[in-house]
């Protein structure tokens, strides 16, 4: 499965040096439909994501509703992505 979406930034204060694009409503409802299959537990669900130019392999995080998605510093810096930033996200969940 394959999603393309826009979305901006936000910083979830946490142990990891991530932002966070929120997946919109509407995407979550597609991801739940696989997620069983997909996740390796906890509901994260593995995904390769692609902002820009640059791929790298992550997981969705479910929270409050809406699943978040991890954008890691190599990512941020490749890309020049800061806080508060529209970003169009590409999401592939692989489901077995």
């Amino acid at each position: 499965m394959t999603l393309e979406f826009d979305a901006v930034t936000i910083e979830w204060r946490g142990p990891a040096p991530f932002l966070f694009a929120p997946v919109p409503p509407e995407r979550c409802a597609d991801i739940r439909a696989i997620a069983p299959r997909a996740s390796y537990g906890w509901g994260v669900v593995p995904v390769t994501l692609r902002v820009g130019q640059t791929t790298c392999t992550t997981s969705l995080f479910p929270r409050d509703g809406i699943y978040l998605v991890p954008i890691k510093v190599a990512v941020q810096r490749a890309e020049g992505v800061a806080l508060g930033d529209l970003v169009r996200i590409r999401l592939e969940i692989v489901v077995p």
